[in-house]
C-alpha cells in the first residue's frame, strides 16, 4: 500500500515544537540541520517542500528565559513574536548552509477561508515552488485570536498543515511528533499500546485513544492529529505520522518504509 510514497512530488512536511525543542527548553539545534538537510536534498531532487513548523512560542520562552509557558494570550503573542523571528533566523542560517532558499507564510484563518485572499495565498506558494524557494509556514500567533464572529485561528499547527496541503493539493502531508506514530494507548504509559501501521478511516474508538494534548512548549496532542487526518482522509489524500527525531526519517517514509502511520483510503478495485 505504500509503493505509492516513492513517486510523491509535492509534499507538506509538519515538524511539532518537541521536535524543535529539547525537553529542558533549549533549541535542538542537531534536529533542526538535518531537517534542513533532508528538505534541501529532496528540492534538489526535484521535489516541491512546503515547511510547516511550529515552535514560535518555544522558541521565544527560550531567548526570553522564561521557563513556563505563559497562560494570557497577550503573553503568549509577545513571546510569540520574538521566538517566531528568531526561529526564521535560524531556519534561514541552517539552509543557507545547503544553498537552499527559504520564504516565510505566516497565516491566519480568515485569509484561508475568504476567496479572494485564499487566492492570493495559493498564488503565492505556487510562485515561490516555482522559483525553487521553500516555504516556511506558521500561525501568525501574533494576531490570530478566536472571538465569536471571527476566528482567525486554526486551533494548531497540526489543522493547519492538513489545511495547507488540502490548499495545494499536496500528494502527501508528513507529520513529525516525538512518538512513532499512532497508537492503541499512550505507549509511554501503556507497555502493551499497539503501534497501527495503516489507518484508512477514524471513528469513535481511535478519537478515545488519542488522549490529550502534547507538551508544555507545544499546543498539539494526538487529538488534533486524528483531526488533521481526517481532514486530509476527506480530501483523498494521503498523510504519515511519524517520529521526528530524527528527521531523516523522512527518507524512509518515501521509499516506502512502514515506518509511523500511514492514513489513507482504503483503495477498492
Amino acid at each position: 500500500m505504500r509503493d505509492f510514497l516513492r513517486s510523491v512530488n509535492r509534499i507538506v512536511v509538519k515538524i511539532g515544537t518537541s521536535s524543535l525543542i529539547h525537553p529542558n527548553g533549549k533549541i535542538n539545534f542537531s534536529g533542526i540541520d538535518q531537517l534542513a538537510f533532508v528538505l534541501t536534498d529532496l528540492s534538489n531532487q526535484g521535489k516541491e517542500i512546503i515547511l510547516v513548523s511550529s515552535g514560535a512560542i518555544g522558541v521565544g520562552m527560550d531567548k526570553l528565559r522564561i521557563t513556563e509557558r505563559p497562560e494570557q494570550i497577550p503573553a503568549q503573542q509577545a513571546v510569540a513574536a520574538v521566538g517566531q523571528s528568531e526561529l526564521m533566523n535560524i531556519y534561514n542560517q541552517r539552509f543557507s548552509l545547503y544553498n537552499q532558499q527559504t520564504a516565510q507564510l505566516l497565516l491566519t484563518r480568515d485569509i484561508v477561508e475568504f476567496p479572494k485572499s485564499r487566492k492570493n495565498v495559493i498564488n503565492t506558494f505556487e510562485q515561490l515552488l516555482k522559483m525553487g524557494v521553500l516555504p516556511i509556514v506558521n500561525e501568525n500567533d501574533t494576531v490570530a485570536v478566536d472571538e465569536m464572529d471571527h476566528t482567525t485561528k486554526f486551533g494548531d499547527n497540526d489543522e493547519l498543515s492538513a489545511i495547507v496541503a488540502q490548499l495545494l493539493a499536496a500528494d502527501l502531508l508528513i507529520m513529525l511528533t516525538d512518538i512513532d506514530g499512532f497508537y492503541s494507548a499512550n505507549p509511554n504509559k501503556n507497555k502493551n499500546a499497539v503501534l497501527y501501521s495503516t489507518i484508512t478511516t477514524i471513528d469513535q474508538t481511535l478519537m478515545k485513544q488519542a488522549g490529550g494534548k502534547g507538551s508544555r512548549f507545544g499546543t498539539g496532542g494526538m487529538a488534533s492529529k486524528l483531526k488533521a487526518a481526517q481532514r486530509i482522509l476527506d480530501a483523498k489524500g494521503a498523510m504519515v505520522l511519524a517520529n521526528g527525531k530524527p528527521p531523516r526519517i523522512i527518507f524512509d517514509i518515501l521509499t516506502g518504509a512502514e515506518v509511523g502511520t500511514l492514513f489513507k483510503e482504503e483503495e477498492h478495485g
